[in-house]
């Protein structure tokens, strides 16, 4: 962005030059007042004045024009200004400069050789004569009344300042003119004791060129010149006939050049800043080290010319020189010089709005964005959760329809509609299998029926086959086939039976301990003990269903209890639950085996000596009969490794949980 607004600052001055070129082109008698070559003269520029000079003896109406001053007589390497140095600042209303007595050397108007001496003996009004060839008479002895001037002493009291005022009229040509400051110190001899002057290249009769601006060009010039501009108009020699402007605006009317408050996006300022010195570090320096001198010269070999110039470390400017063309050859040049500091200003400001904006932009997107993305994992979280509770832990269905996201058009509302009508078929599954026990029972009944009683007619009608083994083994497969059908019948209709049941308020520890001395007594010899509280454990329950949850954790636990081992069953009241545990020692369990105990048509009997019909239905109906309770069952193996306990958990009655509590 930088070196593009340079360089459309630079082809903007260029063509601001060709511009005032164009005005100036064939305008051959703007710059036929002077010789067409300056060699061997030595030109002494006369300025335009800032304001009217007063010939007071005072410089303070001097100062616009300090910096045009000249010296002369000074040590050019020292700078050392020895007795007889003078300044010299010439105007356009003819100014001249100071010294002790000042020496006119010109063209007269009839081209004779004029000589003015201009004298004075101390402050006060000085006096012009007109002088012979030995300077040391007046011509005519009388003061030339044309020229006026005033002397005063300096404010340091080293020198004099000398105003005087010379008609144009008395000169036949500006080319032809000289100044020399004499200083008279010795008070008895009165001889010169030092002369300075404006010394021509050209040889002792020649003078100095007095070169004045054009007006016609300067007021062609101010018209076309803008702010933050300096136009300067060059003649063939190389003499700046106008000039206006400057390049760095300067007073108390100056707007300023940093860019202008961004309000609330003011504090991305110095980010800004800091991304420009990053960008430029390890870049080149963009300025042109082509002199000025070169530019005017190329200008004024007819090449237009534009270029980047550092004149500071602080400062650059971009300078741009047009040749004027003449008749038959270059007539000058027109040169704009303009600081790139208002130019940087507008990229600083660009920049500081470009990137507040894009970085105000990108957090309003990022705001977006969060937004939807948080919505749309809200979203995406409750349809989870809800499909989470379709099946319970067991793996039954609750619900075969997703309500939540629905009716929403985008791909979660697809997708809820999809696993809307995959429960759909997978409930219509499951009502399949649960239905398929009662229609396999009532199916294989008929058959099972006909079949014990051809083999009752059999036996009836041939009593020799009575005691035959395959007649006994038809028989027990009947048996265990009606076996089979009927548990898996009663654990299908287990859960509906259950949820037509009402629960009453027993005393759990009554009914344990009763049931453990009555199976004790019919399990002998074998040993099972309980361990239980002595106050009574009052829990909501059906008595019959927590005997048959008893009967199948303790025939598992018979199952795999080691030969001579006890069975031992506790019940302890813990917080709001009454804590039912049953133990036996024998074989350790692994984890995956744990974990799917009390899944249905799981079993875990292989390599035992039992001989009994197993269907993996004992922990499963365990299960549902705690679940149906309000509790929970597990497994897990003794913490000595002696062997395995399975805990039910049911809530205490609600009398004695907020007592609990």
């Amino acid at each position: 962005m930088e070196q593009f607004l340079i360089q459309g600052q630079a082809q903007a001055q260029l063509l601001t030059a060709e511009g005032i070129s164009t005005l100036l082109n064939g305008r051959d008698d703007l710059f036929n007042d002077l010789p067409l070559s300056a060699e061997g003269y030595a030109s002494l520029y006369a300025h335009p004045l800032p304001s009217a000079i007063r010939l007071d003896g005072r410089d303070g109406d001097w100062d616009g024009l300090a910096e045009r001053r000249l010296v002369f007589g000074a040590d050019p390497d020292s700078g050392d200004r020895p007795d007889g140095s003078f300044d010299l600042i010439l105007g356009d209303a003819l100014r001249l400069d100071n010294a002790d007595h000042v020496r006119l050397t010109f063209q007269d108007a009839s081209g004779a050789r004029g000589r003015i001496q201009l004298t004075f003996s101390g402050p006060g009004v000085l006096t012009a004569y007109a002088m012979d060839e030995a300077w040391r008479f007046a011509s005519d002895g009388q003061p030339d009344n044309r020229i006026q001037g005033f002397v005063s002493p300096t404010n340091t009291g080293e020198g004099y300042v000398v105003e005087f005022r010379l008609p144009l009229a008395m000169l036949n040509a500006r080319e032809s003119f000289g100044i020399s400051v004499v200083d008279v110190d010795d008070s008895v001899s009165r001889s010169p004791r030092t002369m300075v002057q404006t010394l021509p290249t050209a040889g002792p009769e020649a003078f100095n060129l007095i070169v004045l601006r054009s007006p016609e060009v300067l007021n062609i010039v101010e018209g076309l010149g803008y702010a933050g501009a300096r136009i300067l108009v060059i003649d063939g020699e190389r003499r700046v006939r106008a000039e206006t402007g400057a390049y760095q605006r300067e007073g108390p009317e100056a707007p300023p050049l940093s860019a202008p408050a961004l309000g609330p996006l003011e504090f991305f300022r110095p980010l800004v800043r800091g991304l420009l010195a990053i960008a430029r570090l390890g870049q080149a320096d963009g300025a042109d080290p082509v002199a000025s001198d070169a530019v005017i010269d190329t200008a004024l070999a007819g090449s237009p010319l534009a270029v980047r110039r550092r004149l500071s470390d602080q400062q650059e400017i971009i300078m741009a020189a047009v040749p004027i063309r003449g008749r038959d050859r270059t007539l000058g040049a027109v040169v704009v010089e303009q600081d790139t500091d208002e130019i940087l200003a507008l990229q600083r400001d660009a920049l500081d709005r470009i990137i507040g904006f894009a970085v105000l932009t990108i957090a309003l997107v990022f705001l977006a964005l969060l937004t939807f993305s948080l919505r749309l994992a809200w979203r995406i979280r409750g349809l989870g959760a809800e499909a989470s509770r379709a099946i319970d832990q067991q793996g039954r269905l609750r619900t075969f329809e997703l309500r939540r996201e629905a009716r929403a058009g985008d791909e979660l509302g697809e997708l809820s509609r999809n696993v809307s009508q995959m429960l759909a078929r997978l409930h219509q599954h499951n009502q399949f299998l649960e239905n398929m026990p009662r229609t396999l029972r009532h199916e294989i009944n008929n058959p099972l029926n006909t079949l014990s009683t051809s083999l009752q007619n059999l036996e009836d009608t041939q009593p020799e086959l009575s005691d035959s083994k395959y007649l006994d083994a038809a028989r027990r497969g009947v048996q265990r086939i009606g076996a089979i059908v009927q548990n898996l019948a009663d654990a299908a209709n287990l859960e509906e039976s259950l949820k037509a049941e009402d629960l009453e308020t027993l005393d759990l520890e009554a009914l344990v301990e009763s049931y453990v001395r009555n199976s004790a007594a019919l399990q002998a010899p074998r040993r099972l003990t309980f361990q239980g509280p002595e106050t009574g454990v009052m829990v909501e329950a059906a008595d019959y269903r927590i005997e048959q949850l008893l009967d199948k954790i303790i025939d598992n636990a018979f199952d795999f209890a080691l030969p001579d081992t006890a069975i031992t069953v506790a019940l302890r009241r813990e917080r709001s639950e009454a804590v039912l545990t049953i133990r036996n020692q024998g074989p350790l369990l692994s984890e995956d085996t744990l974990a799917s105990m009390f899944d249905s048509m799981v079993t875990r009997r292989d390599g035992t000596n039992d001989t009994k019909l197993h269907f993996g239905l004992g922990l499963y109906v365990v299960r549902v009969i705690a679940a149906h309770h309000g509790g929970s069952a597990l497994a897990r193996n003794l913490p000595d490794g002696s062997g395995v306990e399975i805990e039910v958990r049911l809530p205490l009655a609600r009398r004695l949980r907020g007592n609990a509590k």
